[in-house]
């Protein structure tokens, strides 16, 4: 079993290849970048589009003019031509914020751009990762198992939560990973950013911050970002991104505008809370995190990952 090797080089690697049914980590190596592009990682279900909203209201000064999915695409994301995404990227005339799942070894490391990282405890991730792969549409994955140089088999469409916790939580996608099957670690990705947390083009932000008190965050954002916003605006703008808002809004701010999952944008933001994992996990399957986390994370990545607040 994989062993990660936290040993941290002056700046960030492109080390590894990241190709399954749904992502293919070599579509970034086509992207022109600008100097102010900013990109926005989470290993999924972890405060992505959440955080999207937030840029795209710091940009924008308030509602983005098009959808969120639109201007911020997921890049790697198999499931849009390649093509139809860089295009769309290369006719922006605004502040270009693109999202990525990428752990940063493979990512194309920039010192330019601006990268907001969005951590959030696995087991709440998973809670709403259940969701997520639950709810796929036929559609969905009718157009997933069609797409030309597909990587590997379709995951199993699981009738069981504790079926795809046991999966999710002992196996691997990629071989130097130990869990996150059948997408990726959310453990693994986590540490890949924990041990660059001292660059100066990289934020750190928690879930339960945003959740805690959702205005200071905001403020630390739109400074990391060089955004100035007029005081006035600030309520506006954080009445706008909060969780509840953004739902009513679901298709502006929902991958697709909601369009892969049954019921829509309603089902992908789903509860936007933390801890119901405490009434659904078993002993036994804590004991399993405890495994996962003990081998994949540092003691005060964990504790952070975990907890949030001040780095």
């Amino acid at each position: 079993m994989a062993k990660p090797v936290h040993v941290q080089s002056a700046t960030p690697q492109c080390t590894r290849v990241y190709q399954s049914w749904v992502i293919d980590s070599t579509r970034w190596n086509f992207v022109r970048f600008r100097p102010d592009d900013i990109i926005i990682t989470t290993s999924a279900k972890a405060g992505t589009t959440w955080m999207q909203g937030i840029v795209a209201n710091l940009i924008f000064g308030g509602e983005p003019p098009v959808p969120v999915g639109i201007l911020s695409p997921f890049l790697e994301a198999r499931g849009m031509p390649l093509e139809i995404v860089l295009t769309g990227l290369e006719g922006q005339s605004s502040r270009r914020f693109i999202k990525t799942h990428l752990p940063l070894d493979g990512f194309p490391f920039d010192p330019r751009l601006k990268f907001i990282y969005v951590g959030r405890d696995a087991r709440d991730v998973f809670m709403s990762l259940w969701n997520h792969h639950k709810n796929y549409t036929d559609r969905t994955l009718a157009l997933l198992a069609g797409i030309p140089g597909r990587v590997g088999d379709l995951p199993p469409q699981y009738g069981d939560i504790h079926d795809m916790w046991r999966d999710w939580m002992t196996k691997a996608s990629f071989r130097w990973e130990n869990d996150g099957y059948p997408y990726w670690s959310h453990l693994y990705h986590a540490q890949s950013y924990w041990d660059f947390r001292g660059l100066p083009n990289l934020l750190l932000v928690h879930f339960n911050d945003l959740l805690a008190d959702l205005e200071p965050q905001m403020r630390r954002v739109a400074a990391f970002l060089g955004v100035k916003v007029e005081e006035a605006t600030w309520p506006r703008l954080v009445r706008n991104c909060t969780f509840e808002e953004m739902k009513t809004k679901g298709a502006n701010y929902a991958p697709s505008m909601g369009i892969p999952w049954k019921g829509g944008a309603q089902t992908f933001f789903n509860k936007g809370t933390n801890g119901r994992w405490r009434e659904v996990l078993t002993a036994e399957e804590l004991a399993q995190y405890e495994s996962a986390a003990s081998r994949a994370l540092t003691p005060d990545c964990r504790k952070w990952l975990e907890n949030g607040g001040p780095i």
